[in-house]
């Protein structure tokens, strides 16, 4: 498989990327201090939209053919693309969110999981806790291998060696991560898995969203009446953890952490670098 160079960014193209990454962020922190039981998906994405609004961004994902929200909200057994509206989030409930940013023309993208309290179900918060720790730590690991990588679909490998090394998990295959630039989905795909091709090479310039998606049955999906939302065929639980990350001379660079991913890569002993 041939990539055309124009998979790749310059310099200045990256540094343009980072603002909105930043306003992803900012949207995604916003929700993590409202997020209660008791309040609304809708609620939340009013508060992640006037994130990005002061961070001086819009939504990308309203700019989606037939999405009028900032957020895809997904709850339970929901996985990716839940439409916000009044449902009242409960105790005990796993939440999606999934938000992006556009400024001047270059995009972000980025998704975070939340387990909301519940004491009465202890067991429940448990195990989707693990869940979602689970799922964080593989895109972590994912992004790791980007800094030893020759080639994107290591990145899957990693991902998927260390969700099977957890438990019995499933990992979707029908939704991947992408690359992303000016459009907020670009090539090249990004596998959360194994597969037999090597993807383009990683080099300065490469610039994806990585994104696994792990249930706690199996990866058989349907899309519910609302023509969005994505949901688990045997209705266990799901999570979803997005960075969108940065390839270039230096190093790697993760555009939607405030730290470029310092925290979440040291246990690896890597050091993100800014991009000059």
């Amino acid at each position: 498989m041939v990539f055309k160079r124009s998979l790749y960014k310059s310099p200045a193209q990256l540094r343009l990327m980072v603002a909105p990454g930043l306003a992803t962020a900012a949207s995604l922190e916003a929700v993590q201090n409202a997020i209660a039981a008791g309040v609304s998906t809708l609620e939340l994405d009013a508060i992640a939209e006037q994130a990005i609004i002061a961070a001086g961004g819009t939504s990308n994902f309203k700019l989606e053919q037939g999405y009028h929200h900032t957020i895809c909200s997904s709850v339970n057994d929901e996985v990716v693309h839940g439409i916000p509206g009044g449902r009242i989030l409960q105790p005990g409930d796993i939440v999606s969110i999934d938000s992006g940013a556009i400024l001047d023309g270059w995009n972000g993208d980025a998704a975070r999981s939340f387990v909301l309290p519940d004491p009465a179900r202890p067991e429940v918060v448990a195990e989707r806790q693990k869940l979602s720790d689970v799922t964080e730590q593989s895109l972590w690991r994912g992004i790791a291998r980007l800094t030893t990588a020759s080639h994107l679909n290591e990145v899957g490998e990693a991902v998927e060696d260390y969700i099977l090394s957890q438990g019995e998990y499933g990992i979707l295959t029908d939704y991947i991560g992408h690359g992303i630039g000016r459009r907020m989905h670009e090539e090249p795909p990004v596998f959360n898995y194994r597969v037999r091709a090597k993807g383009p090479e990683v080099k300065p310039g490469l610039v994806v969203a990585i994104e696994p998606m792990v249930v706690l049955g199996g990866p058989d999906t349907y899309v519910k009446d609302d023509g969005w939302t994505v949901a688990t065929e045997d209705g266990k639980a799901a999570a979803h953890w997005e960075h969108s990350v940065a390839v270039h001379k230096d190093g790697i660079w993760v555009l939607t952490a405030h730290d470029g991913g310092a925290a979440g890569l040291a246990p690896f002993g890597i050091t993100p670098t800014p991009i000059a």
